[in-house]
């Protein structure tokens, strides 16, 4: 049984998911704060949790921060009552796996959170299978998530590891930016793909020699991006 951790300082909202995400066979913990949350995060060790931005004391920014630099890579479904566009790009740029707006369907959290963890589950089916992936002088390690370019490990976000794996797995071929949302990210993002653009600028300045000359990730104008072995 997968245990959903559901952090919201709203007890409606709470007892809604609760109700609705034990129906669908989850056990389910909750928490009515950020710091309470990112604690049963740390020692229960979660399957996925439900975070809403705006909390008491701790945000919900924070605690997804805080849990990425402790290399908790649990997956995260950001819950707020805001529809801002920063929020949804900082929150998803932070770790935030998915992203859902206020107010909500019960069915829908449900079906968001089934999406994520059978993303996960195949993710981790992926790397199982193949502990290392070699694509010239950069190595990609599965089974310990370690990323090397030349030699030197990168340190990357659970996210940038995630867009490089998944490029990876479909080496040689024209993605476009909707194919990695959905790959990656798992969602539609309301037809705007600018958090795809950042992720591969962000993963460039740490994969290339010259990311401004990249041999790895090529933009491929008009169509997306692919990831190709350069000649060495």
């Amino acid at each position: 049984m997968h245990k959903i951790l559901v952090v919201d300082d709203e007890p409606s909202i709470v007892t809604l998911m609760k109700f609705n995400l034990e129906k669908a066979g989850y056990e389910v913990m909750t928490a009515e704060d950020g710091r309470q949350g990112l604690d049963l995060s740390l020692t229960e060790k979660p399957d996925l949790i439900v975070l809403d931005l705006m909390l008491p004391g701790m945000d919900g920014m924070d605690v997804c921060k805080t849990l990425r630099q402790e290399k908790v890579d649990t997956p995260i479904l950001m819950l707020t009552a805001k529809d801002e566009e920063f929020d949804k790009i900082l929150g998803l740029e932070l770790g935030a796996d998915d992203y859902m707006t206020k107010p909500f369907s019960p069915r829908e959290v449900v079906a968001r959170v089934k999406a994520i963890l059978r993303r996960t589950q195949t993710q981790k089916a992926a790397d199982d299978a193949s502990a290392v992936i070699q694509l010239g002088a950069l190595e990609i390690h599965t089974d310990t998530y370690d990323v090397y370019a030349r030699g030197e490990q990168l340190v990357l976000t659970p996210k940038e590891y995630e867009l490089l794996l998944y490029l990876a797995n479909h080496k040689n071929k024209v993605l476009s930016r909707d194919q990695l949302l959905n790959g990656v990210w798992d969602f539609h993002y309301d037809g705007d793909t600018r958090i795809v653009d950042v992720h591969i600028s962000h993963l460039r300045e740490k994969i290339e020699a010259d990311p401004k000359r990249p041999a790895y990730i090529r933009t491929i104008r008009g169509f997306g991006y692919k990831l190709e072995v350069p000649a060495e």
